[in-house]
């Protein structure tokens, strides 16, 4: 089942796609283009195109200052950084590569993008990370941070879509290319070590020194992924009594456990990816991985094991605007909307303002970027929170301080995370959570993106009258790009999937695992119904 890394390599400079196949085109998601060059997916002209059509965007944008470029661990990314400099340098753009060619985690690009900016007006910076998140070894990902330091909206990744697909239509007519080696040695290239810089200014958004001081026993699993150097330079620096269990770089990424099917999918929030880290869980306090990329977190405790991300996030947030003064009043908590109701309970016990926005790390950018989110979260482990005195940390998700913060929790609380979770489910509830997916065609995710209120005639969700019908965020009346039908102890929400030929169901009961069956069963009747009544 390992991918062949030679064929997978021969195959992204080999393979042309074919820009008429709607599988082969440049097509942004929410994270970036993604795909594998076995399907013509993620090919040498995808990243000749994408890196020129960023070029025109940064011309037109008048964002002149310099790109950083970094890449994670998968097999596709040296490729495809290798590319990418070709073109950047060929368009006369500032390039700050990694010393020795180290790789580069999201949060840490993110981090130097926004250090690089702050009190500028001129000479913005920006970025490119190439990764597929924690998505299987055979993939290959490219991503858009502009100079806000986050995932490019809709508008600005629709753009670069546009005009990559076109410049694929014209058989790369129009993308300016230089050889590899002349691009390396250009004036417009340099050096910038975000390793260094990101790992200096950690005890800025944690309080490292408490972890020290009371010596927790912690492990980490890089699983392979880019800050696979930084813990150890983060140990060193702070203090810290922190075990690296696996060092290992592998583009085959051979010593992961499996997925729930089958695939290798380096998916911290994933019980089944996490068997290795799980079954250490007594020789430590805290035990914590992060995905290939370092923006997504699991955390592993002693005696609850891998804890869901919606667990870990409710105790998170529980913790961190009891214990950060520096941060204003008036510092919100924003989630998607398909994260745990738990949160909305324990951001109403702490008298704060709760934001909740559609689906989409883009979406808490602003919020970040101002101060006015303390903490933004997502039910799929992704999440980042603000400096202690209140300013921009990332506005990227960051898994390195969300992994970092469990450790501060049980230094300072003496109790850790899961601990904390259990008595957050004594006083506000006890909720049971769950995802499923369900068939539809293009024709009925189109439909179900398009959805009215009142297109639902039904009024009880599993026995309870339904208290609203969403098809925008609360938060921000962004569309969400489907439904959400809430109740008063449990809700689900139904959205289509960017990529495949299914819709998801998100759905959550503090009744019990009987009753969420029900909200699931009663789901997808309900969305059957609205999205086939649909003119």
């Amino acid at each position: 089942m390992l991918v062949d890394v030679p064929k997978l390599i021969t195959a992204y400079y080999a393979e042309v796609p074919d820009p008429a196949a709607p599988a082969q085109r440049v097509a942004f998601g929410t994270s970036g283009h993604r795909g594998s060059s076995f399907q013509r997916a993620f090919n040498e002209h995808h990243i000749l195109a994408i890196s020129q059509a960023i070029c025109l965007y940064r011309k037109q944008q008048r964002i002149d200052g310099p790109l950083f470029l970094g890449m994670d661990t998968h097999a596709l990314s040296t490729p495809a950084l290798t590319t990418a400099l070709e073109v950047l340098a060929a368009n006369d753009v500032e390039v700050m590569l990694s010393p020795a060619d180290e790789y580069t985690p999201t949060p840490a690009l993110s981090h130097a993008i926004l250090v690089h900016n702050r009190g500028r007006t001129q000479g913005l910076a920006d970025g490119i990370v190439i990764t597929p998140s924690h998505n299987p070894p055979q993939d290959g990902g490219f991503k858009y941070n502009p100079p806000h330091g986050g995932p490019a909206d809709t508008a600005v990744t629709s753009w670069i879509e546009t005009e990559a697909n076109e410049l694929l239509r014209a058989s790369l007519s129009g993308v300016k290319r230089v050889p590899f080696a002349k691009a390396l040695s250009a004036g417009t290239t340099h050096r910038y070590d975000y390793l260094s810089a990101y790992v200096a200014d950690l005890a800025n958004a944690l309080d490292l020194e408490a972890v020290r001081v009371a010596q927790p026993k912690l492990a980490v699993d890089p699983l392979g992924g880019a800050g696979v150097r930084y813990w150890g330079r983060i140990a060193e620096r702070y203090g810290l009594n922190l075990s690296i269990v696996n060092d290992a770089v592998d583009p085959t990424f051979r010593f992961m456990t499996a997925d729930w099917d089958g695939q290798i999918r380096m998916d911290p929030s994933s019980p089944y990816a996490m068997q290795r880290l799980i079954a250490l869980k007594d020789r430590f306090d805290i035990a914590f991985a992060c995905d290939t990329d370092h923006d997504r977190h699991g955390i592993v405790t002693r005696g609850a094991g891998l804890l869901p991300p919606n667990h870990y996030l409710s105790a998170a947030i529980f913790y961190l605007f009891q214990n950060r003064p520096g941060w204003g009043q008036d510092a919100a908590v924003a989630k998607t909307l398909v994260s745990s109701q738990m949160i909305d309970r324990v951001t109403a016990k702490l008298g704060r303002r709760l934001c909740e926005v559609p689906v989409g790390f883009k979406w808490f950018v602003q919020g970040l970027m101002d101060g006015s989110f303390g903490f933004a979260g997502e039910e799929s482990a992704g999440a980042s929170f603000l400096r202690r005195d209140g300013s921009v940390w990332t506005t990227d998700k960051d898994g390195i301080v969300l992994a970092l913060l469990a450790a501060e929790i049980t230094a300072r609380l003496g109790r850790d995370p899961g601990e904390l979770y259990t008595e957050l489910t004594r006083q506000l509830g006890e909720p049971v959570y769950d995802r499923v997916e369900a068939p539809a065609t293009p024709a009925q995710k189109e439909v179900l993106k398009r959805l009215a209120p009142q297109q639902v005639t039904q009024t009880e969700l599993a026995g309870e009258k339904i208290q609203s019908i969403l098809t925008r965020a609360p938060g921000n009346n962004a569309p969400i790009g489907g439904l959400k039908v809430i109740a008063p102890n449990g809700w689900f929400a139904a959205r289509p999937s960017g990529t495949e030929d299914i819709y998801k169901i998100y759905a959550e009961s503090f009744r019990g695992t009987e009753h969420l069956r029900r909200i699931l069963d009663e789901a997808q009747a309900i969305v059957t119904s609205a999205v086939s009544s649909s003119p």
